[in-house]
């Protein structure tokens, strides 16, 4: 079993923020597999898909980023699942924008998201799939950047590394993290 866990917001206002790009993922992905995350559990919405014989959950925080791991551990407590079996897809804006990272482990970095969660399973031992979403340059507040949108120009670019993301995360649960680091990291989506 693997759970699969999109950060972002709840509400049409952070809809298509960079900071919902784990939404973002996550709502792509069950698209492509038939499937919805629309039931409420774990202050989250959950969805499942089956992969290769695998079942997947597929959630979203609802408690808004900076309380993202108060959902993610109750999932985990539930479901028992092994931590190199859990996922997070991440905004991250210290990477190439439109590039992917998948990390086994590691700090939160200045993510708020990722120190709710790390905080909350006592541990930073499980694999994060990092998004590049932009790189801040006209220097604006940190917290108005990430929950600004994409500009118009970036639109293809989104829908490609969204696109990517899913195959990454499908390719992880097929071939697990070294495979997915072999092939994605730092590869820009055309």
């Amino acid at each position: 079993m693997f759970v699969i866990v999109g950060l972002g917001n709840p509400g049409s206002k952070y809809e298509l923020t960079r900071h919902n790009i784990g939404f973002l993922t996550i709502d792509r992905l069950a698209k492509r597999e038939g499937a919805r995350v629309d039931r409420i559990k774990f202050k989250s919405l959950i969805g499942e898909i089956n992969i290769n014989g695998e079942k997947v959950i597929l959630v979203k925080p609802q408690t808004f980023m900076n309380l993202s791991g108060e959902a993610v551990r109750e999932v985990m407590n539930f479901y028992k699942v092994d931590l190199k079996n859990l996922l997070v897809v991440v905004d991250d804006i210290d990477i190439t924008p439109f590039t992917l990272r998948l990390k086994k482990s590691g700090s939160a970095g200045s993510h708020n998201g990722m120190k709710s969660i790390i905080y909350n399973l006592n541990d930073d031992k499980f694999p994060r799939l990092k998004v590049g979403v932009g790189n801040n340059e006209r220097k604006i507040d940190l917290a108005n950047y990430v929950l600004s949108g994409f500009e118009k120009k970036d639109q293809e670019k989104l829908e490609n590394i969204i696109d990517a993301s899913c195959d990454a995360i499908l390719d992880f649960i097929k071939h697990g993290a070294d495979y997915v680091m072999n092939n994605y990291n730092n590869k820009l989506s055309e």
